[in-house]
């Protein structure tokens, strides 16, 4: 989606006295826990505060968590992992700002985030000047990392500070295009965004595949996401005659948004993608989202063979809020940078050099392993190699995974 502290890692030199070098520093303690007396600070950018402060808080968490496991571990010898985390409230300003004051601290190596694509789009370029490693866990528009004539066959990858370990809007809007047209028996939609570049871009795939497999658009519209009076989209939804409504945002206007759909006297389901996949989109609309559908990247976390450790783990260190949509790919977007660090450490006889971002940026291309969510590893243009995604549907008040699979072009 556009829908994720900070990381310092360093290392013991051979003889066995602990020695700071051109990026770390020594700490004492922190919250991360004890590995060694060298820091590395890995970033994390995502809404700590505000609507979307559900997401944003398993990302912070489950990044936290990748940097006690290291710790406990002493996964890097004489290196401890440090979590910093920025609130962006889910604002392009704000994670401009945020991407500023990282690069400024020596001791960040890596940055975990952030949740939005419209606030990745305003940091890129800053972690890009800087040699500094981005690894979002959510974000989702192509754009980021093919350039904007993706969709033309013109892919070029703008940014190489930038990686991903979701998939992308390019596969997930034509999967859930195939579902509904193949499986669920949708043939007219109306599709409705919020304008932002995940919700547009989202919707656009979308569209192009179910029109492509023979569906009919029965009407379009764009809401202002900060407004919870939709009575007069609802109105042309009601009247166009559509099977189903998509919708290209987030879950707080997509909750109010399927509620006055149904209060309308359309009885039809509602689906969006990754943006709506929380139990807080099931709060907000009520009653009404028995029915509605939503895709998310990867398969369950829950049901996944890897990630039975995270889960164990992440409800043992006690956090008050769920990991959420992203937790898994957060913390596995925090452990590439931190096996990126021990690559360049390794490499460097148990120190870190003086271009360690740039190393580490380096290391993050080719870094490859078991995650929580699956292998881990990214493309020529830093987009995950894991393409698997899911589809979910509100049964009983709470989201219950369908089917998972991968989009057939």
């Amino acid at each position: 989606m556009r829908h994720r502290q900070l990381i310092a890692v360093t290392a013991a030199l051979a003889a066995g006295a602990l020695t700071l070098t051109a990026c770390g520093s020594r700490d004492g303690g922190n919250s991360a826990g004890d590995g060694g007396n060298t820091t590395v600070v890995i970033g994390v950018d995502a809404p700590l505060t505000g609507d979307l402060s559900a997401l944003g808080l398993g990302i912070k968490n489950s990044a936290d968590l990748a940097a006690k496991q290291a710790n406990e571990k002493k996964y890097v010898k004489g290196v401890t992992f440090k979590i910093q985390a920025l609130d962006d409230q889910a604002q392009a300003s704000s994670g401009q700002q945020n991407a500023t004051k990282l690069t400024a601290d020596k001791d960040v190596l890596g940055v975990v985030g952030p949740l939005n694509s419209s606030v990745s789009e305003s940091m890129q370029k800053v972690f890009d000047d800087a040699k500094l490693a981005q690894i979002s866990p959510a974000n989702t528009s192509p754009s980021l990392t093919q350039g904007p004539k993706w969709a033309e066959g013109q892919k070029v990858r703008t940014y190489k500070s930038y990686f991903r370990t979701a998939t992308t809007d390019a596969i997930q809007g034509p999967f859930a295009a195939q579902y509904l047209f193949n499986k669920a028996g949708k043939k007219k939609v109306f599709i409705i965004d919020d304008k932002k570049t995940y919700g547009a871009g989202l919707a656009g795939t979308f569209k192009g595949e179910f029109t492509k497999l023979g569906g009919a658009v029965a009407g379009e519209g764009h809401i202002d996401p900060e407004s919870k009076d939709f009575s007069a989209i609802v109105t042309q939804v009601k009247s166009s005659g559509a099977d189903v409504v998509y919708y290209g945002g987030e879950y707080p206007a997509a909750g109010p948004l399927s509620k006055q759909i149904k209060a309308s006297g359309a009885n039809i389901p509602l689906v969006g993608g990754d943006g709506i996949y929380d139990k807080k989109f099931v709060e907000l609309a009520g009653d009404a989202a028995t029915g509605d559908f939503s895709t998310s990247v990867g398969a369950p976390v829950e049901s996944l063979p890897s990630a039975k450790e995270f889960v164990a783990n992440y409800t043992k260190a006690g956090y008050k809020d769920p990991f959420a949509a992203y937790g898994g790919y957060s913390y596995d977007s925090a452990w590439a940078v931190i096996e990126a660090v021990k690559k360049v450490v390794d490499a460097n006889n148990g120190k870190l050099p003086s271009d360690a971002r740039a190393k580490v940026l380096e290391a993050v291309q080719g870094v490859s392993f078991d995650g929580v969510t699956g292998k881990v590893s990214f493309d020529e243009f830093g987009d995950a190699t894991n393409k698997q995604l899911t589809v979910y549907k509100v049964d009983g008040g709470e989201w219950k995974s369908v089917e998972s699979g991968t989009y057939g072009g």
